[in-house]
């Protein structure tokens, strides 16, 4: 009702401003006449409202898928090729999903029991992992030890493991579950603190303001970006989609 309202005033106003600029060659009893025409008009017809609000959705949402595509293109190599994440499932797969994530996000954990059948079920699809940290310091030190994790080979583990630990991820967390997993976690702290690791999380987030994302989870399928919780039989569509049609344009 907010934006109907607004909607309404601004297009009074255009009208009020349309009839201001013409001051000279109306009456004011004319001037008055118009705007009772245009007020009786939306009385009566305030469905035009809706259909102006649709329509403004419509092309803010084309704006922004315009705007999406357009970084996908040009920040593809970033986006699907960056040296510093991590990759699970089939390194040279013809397709590649990118997931946004930050392990005390609920969603997230949901969404991996999906990566996981995914990976199990399809042995040509390649998966980045993005670490977009949003949820704290917690987040901030799970992301930068997942990523130092990868110089020791255990990255897909801690992952894992990490979504698998009931309640939210610390610090302490972090280093508990890291050396169950088998983690040298001295190396893992000191890996922690390179500045690639550093670039890296501030690049992903960087990134994400760019995509106009605005939580985790969120996919990224060749142009196709998904935000939120996506089912497992959605990503086996848009994959076997963008197979059917020729594979990867920037994945």
């Amino acid at each position: 009702m907010h934006k109907l309202a607004t909607i309404a005033t601004a297009f009074v106003f255009l009208v009020g401003s349309a009839v201001a600029s013409f001051a000279e060659e109306f009456s004011t009893a004319q001037k008055t006449e118009i705007e009772t025409l245009v007020r009786d008009y939306l009385l009566q017809h305030p469905e035009i409202l809706r259909e102006m609000a649709s329509k403004l959705d419509a092309n803010d949402k084309a704006a922004a898928d315009k705007a999406r595509d357009s970084v996908l293109a040009s920040q593809a190599k970033a986006i699907f090729h960056s040296p510093m994440d991590a990759v699970v499932g089939n390194p040279k797969g013809d397709v590649t999903i990118v997931e946004f994530m930050d392990y005390n996000c609920g969603w997230c954990r949901k969404s991996v029991k999906e990566m996981q059948s995914l990976i199990a079920s399809d042995k040509n699809v390649r998966v980045v992992m993005k670490e977009f940290p949003i949820f704290g310091e917690g987040s901030e030190y799970a992301a930068r030890a997942a990523l130092a994790s990868v110089k020791q080979d255990k990255y897909w583990q801690l992952h894992q493991a990490l979504f698998a630990f009931e309640g939210k991820v610390t610090a302490e967390v972090v280093d508990q579950v890291a050396a169950e997993q088998g983690i040298d976690v001295a190396k893992m702290k000191l890996d922690m603190k390179s500045p690639e690791i550093d670039a890296t999380v501030k690049g992903n987030q960087a990134m994400a303001q760019t995509l106009a994302l605005t939580g985790t989870p969120a996919f990224i399928v060749d142009t196709k970006l998904i935000p939120g919780y996506t089912e497992l039989a959605n990503l086996q569509a848009l994959l076997a989609a963008t197979r059917a049609n020729g594979g990867c344009k920037v994945c």
